[in-house]
């Protein structure tokens, strides 16, 4: 099986973490971004030790400058992205839309939409050029439909669905091929995050259920990349067994 460079964002914690690990296992070669340098570096010594090939690029996606930057200035070995995993996003807040944060609308909107069209806009084109690739986008149930207080998350996650599906017609006479993948209930540090730190507020989200991991996501991913070309993962959602959707969950 050939060696594939993957690119993924967000790749510092949760399910882009996972995902390093696991394409890693597979025997690719990592294109790792995030905020921080030092989780970024110490992810990168990890693997290497293990014999993975890992280039770090610190950069927040939100910021379309550094991002253009970093992708243009890519080491010449290390410009044939085959893999594209659109990971970094986030959820902030958990209240009715009528008294939701301004800055909260907006860190949500220009990361979880914003800067997945950045990457895309950066990579693909060498993919189309080279006419192969894949492109992989972490969504979410919420995308499918609203939840309680959930709101303007759902709505970014309702774009990546939309915005997923609009490239793959775009990209349909090519080779390249393009996957949303639509995580339930998984427990990483995605809580801590909406609740902006609220840790005991964070917990009880996944009591009396037993949630997905992020491994249990990087397993599809892996799968969907290296799948038989001729086939084309395209959308798939993954759910806790006690988890019937977005909004309905049963806890024991």
């Amino acid at each position: 099986m050939m060696k594939k460079t993957v690119l993924i964002t967000g790749a510092t914690s949760g399910i882009g973490l996972a995902c390093a690990r696991k394409f890693a296992a597979n025997g690719d070669r990592l294109i790792l971004t995030g905020r921080k340098p030092e989780l970024l570096e110490e992810i990168k010594k990890e693997l290497t030790a293990k014999g993975t090939e890992v280039l770090t690029l610190v950069f927040d996606v939100r910021d379309r400058e550094k991002a253009t930057e970093c992708i243009e200035n890519l080491p010449k070995e290390w410009k044939d992205i085959d893999v594209l995993v659109n990971n970094a996003g986030l959820a902030l807040g958990l209240e009715p839309e009528y008294e939701g944060r301004y800055d909260d609308w907006d860190t949500m909107v220009d990361t979880n939409i914003k800067g997945l069209l950045t990457m895309t806009r950066l990579v693909v084109p060498g993919m189309v050029k080279r006419d192969r690739g894949h492109i992989i986008n972490v969504g979410s149930v919420a995308g499918d439909a609203a939840y309680a207080n959930g709101n303007v998350y759902c709505a970014t996650k309702a774009a990546v669905k939309t915005i997923t599906d609009g490239l793959r017609l775009d990209v349909a006479n090519t080779a390249i091929r393009v996957t949303n993948l639509k995580p339930g209930l998984v427990e990483t540090n995605f809580s801590n995050t909406r609740f902006h730190g609220d840790t005991e507020r964070a917990a009880n989200v996944y009591k009396g259920i037993k949630p997905l991991t992020g491994d249990d996501i990087a397993d599809t991913a892996v799968y969907a990349a290296n799948a038989p070309e001729h086939v084309q993962i395209a959308e798939v959602l993954i759910l806790a067994t006690h988890q019937g959707s977005g909004s309905v969950i049963v806890r024991k």
